[in-house]
């Protein structure tokens, strides 16, 4: 899964790493990184958003009931 990270989130994903093998107490990320960190998140979010209502579409199913010759 982590090839398909792109370069911020696996920049950060190396960092949370560093951090947990050090016992660090904390991460800190300059303002370009963290913008960029929060860039990536969002167009995610709206990856899976749209995802999720493409599949929403593809699950409706549309009947048409003309009652036959009641």
């Amino acid at each position: 899964m982590e090839q398909q990270l792109s370069l911020h989130l696996k920049k950060f994903n190396e960092r949370i790493k560093v951090m947990n093998q050090t016992n660090a107490k904390e991460l800190v990320l300059n303002r370009l990184d963290a913008q960029n960190l929060h860039s990536e998140i969002f167009e995610l979010l709206n990856k899976i958003s749209s995802l999720v209502e493409t599949k929403k579409e593809e699950q409706t199913v549309k009947m048409n009931l003309d009652g036959g010759t009641f």
